[in-house]
């Protein structure tokens, strides 16, 4: 809270973050679907339920307001067969799921950090279509599924990051780690205020200059997602209209600029150069008109242009001011977070519905190949049995030796180990051919070791000539690995793209396995093949660095080996394009290689309750 002594210092950090939120918080309630939801980063607490208490008054009364449990079933979340209707009935009967009752208001999503790739990726197929249905059990149904999804994350900065499929999806953010009760501030929003601007939003206009400086300061800050200029000017739009303005103006940008696109930045705006050449001296006046006859009326003056500000000028205070809402860190800390949502899981625990170690039960039904836990079920089921008896002979029905309802259903929790691939990536042409593939064949060797103790699996992809070739599938078989590699022979032209390519693909093929991909390529860099099989150099480096954006798109942990006798520039800016870690071993052997594999950055995620 401000004192007379520090009101004219401003506010502080926490009451800073506080304010923040609030304004994130008023642009929700103007269009929560409009906008997909909001990340919250807060842990349990008296602040964030009184935010939560602020985001209940601001909603209209008849909207619904459902809570997402961590350990939700799929039948509970999208809708399924009701088991216990159906057994009463005996026809199938569908029930509607969570999301299908939250039409038309918010989800909260609580421990969103720990929320599982398949509901991250259910909840954004929701948001994209703003529908939800099921084809199975004999019945086939859809609901409308129109929300705004609030997830509070509660982790901290080594803990595991929201899953992107999810945080692209929500337009605003909201940081209140460092606030205190202190902090909190009455919101200055009303729920009136939100139903006129929710009934004025339509009529908001944007003029393209605001557009195109929310677009290039997304360019500016690193901001690759296309969603989010969309989100900036759905953002401004609500600001606009939560102000009563029938046009938004360059402060609904600024504001929709810090809420939005200063979260997701990942670099400063480059600076100026000062050593830039002066600007070129004007052109002369032109020489003033004669005068006309005194008989003659002179036209009228042209109209002057209004001082409108140019887009550039625009896109560069909308740039400042964003730059300038940045907490201090925030950048290193979000490049850390990119950098540990890339790496690679090995050896984390995940849960598995239909193999692994038990590691206990929980309630649900029987879908998607769960496993009944028949002991654990009738040891639910057996305390109720006197009063379920009692009540089928009250009703004339017949009784049966056991009476089991749907919540007596255990189903049995099983957790496994994820397996790592590592898929090697040889360049095996004539210009690397003589450098390191000896010790590249060494390193695979070495590594098929560690394979057997971590159970993990090695692939070898080749390139050479004018083709990729796979070498090894994905193994942990020493025996093959040996056979293969003893036989790779060297020489040719150097198809780099076509190598990526395969690499890609095959790292696809890994992903849908259920095991996390590693590349590890070994090549100086130096492509000369295109894509189509054709010489030119010029072509062949453009097609490869086309292709390590897409592994970098991928979000796949890569290392590039730079096998040239010195650091060659061409393997760095590979690297580089494919967000890889970069080494290069000129006096190394193939132990070293081995161990620079190992050293890749790895990450454990917190469990999943």
């Amino acid at each position: 809270m401000n004192t007379p002594a520090t009101a004219a210092l401003g506010p502080s950090a926490g009451e800073a973050a506080w304010l923040n939120a609030a304004a994130a918080l008023a642009l929700f309630a103007v269009d929560p679907h409009g906008l997909g939801g909001l990340h919250l980063q807060a842990g349990a607490g008296g602040v964030r339920d009184r935010w939560l208490a602020d985001l209940k008054a601001l909603l209209p009364a008849d909207e619904p307001l459902r809570r997402l449990p961590g350990h939700i079933a799929d039948d509970r979340l999208l809708g399924g067969l009701d088991l216990s209707a159906t057994l009463a009935s005996g026809k199938p009967v569908a029930q509607r799921g969570l999301l299908a009752e939250a039409h038309g208001g918010v989800v909260l999503v609580p421990m969103a950090e720990r929320l599982g790739a398949a509901h991250a990726a259910r909840l954004a197929a929701v948001l994209d279509s703003a529908e939800v249905g099921f084809e199975r059990d004999g019945l086939s149904s859809r609901w409308p599924a129109r929300l705004g999804v609030v997830a509070m994350d509660e982790g901290g900065e080594d803990d595991h990051p929201l899953p992107a499929a999810l945080r692209d999806r929500l337009a605003l953010h909201a940081d209140l780690r460092g606030c205190s009760l202190r902090d909190l501030a009455p919101c200055d929003t009303s729920a009136a205020q939100v139903r006129a601007a929710r009934a004025h939003l339509p009529q908001v206009q944007v003029e393209d200059r605001l557009l195109q400086a929310l677009c290039g300061t997304a360019l500016q800050l690193g901001v690759v997602s296309l969603r989010a200029s969309q989100h900036a000017l759905r953002a401004t739009r609500a600001a606009a209209a939560l102000a009563g303005r029938e046009t938004a103006t360059e402060e609904d940008a600024q504001l929709a600029a810090r809420l939005v696109l200063a979260p997701l930045a990942t670099r400063l705006p480059p600076a100026e150069d000062d050593s830039a050449e002066p600007p070129e001296p004007p052109p002369p006046e032109p020489p003033e008109p004669p005068e006309p006859p005194k008989d003659e009326t002179p036209p009228p003056p042209a109209d002057e242009p209004e001082n409108t500000p140019e887009p550039q000028t625009l896109e560069d205070r909308i740039v400042e001011a964003t730059v300038a809402a940045l907490p201090a860190g925030l950048l290193a800390a979000l490049q850390s977070q990119l950098a540990a949502s890339q790496a690679g899981r090995v050896g984390a625990l995940s849960a598995s519905p239909r193999s692994g170690r038990p590691v206990g039960t929980r309630t649900g039904s029987p879908r998607g190949g769960a496993r009944l836990n028949l002991i654990e079920t009738l040891r639910a089921a057996a305390p109720w049995q006197p009063l379920r008896r009692r009540a089928a002979e009250s009703q004339g029905r017949r009784a049966g030796l056991i009476h089991v309802s749907a919540d007596d259903l255990r189903i049995s929790r099983l957790q496994q180990r994820a397996a790592t691939a590592t898929l090697f990536v040889l360049d095996a042409s004539g210009s690397s051919a003589l450098h390191r593939l000896g010790e590249a064949k060494g390193a695979v060797n070495l590594l098929l070791a560690d394979c057997y103790v971590r159970r993990d699996q090695v692939a070898v992809i080749a390139f050479r000539g004018r083709s990729a070739e796979l070498l090894l599938p994905p193994t942990r078989s020493l025996v093959r690995a040996k056979r293969s590699l003893a036989a790779l022979p060297g020489g040719g032209g150097t198809p780099l793209a076509l190598g990526l390519e395969a690499a890609l693909r095959l790292a696809d093929q890994v992903r849908r396995s259920g095991a996390t991909p590693v590349v590890v390529l070994l090549t100086d860099g130096r492509a000369n093949i295109t894509r189509s099989g054709e010489t030119g150099r010029a072509q062949a480096e453009a097609d490869a660095i086309a292709m390590a954006r897409q592994l970098r798109a991928a979000r796949l942990t890569a290392l590039v080996v730079d096998t040239s006798p010195q650091p060659a520039i061409a393997a760095q800016r590979l690297a580089a394009e494919m967000a890889a870690t970069y080494r290069t071993l000129p006096y190394a052997g193939a132990a070293a290689l081995s161990a620079a594999v190992r050293a890749l950055p790895t990450q454990t995620p917190a469990p999943r309750g």
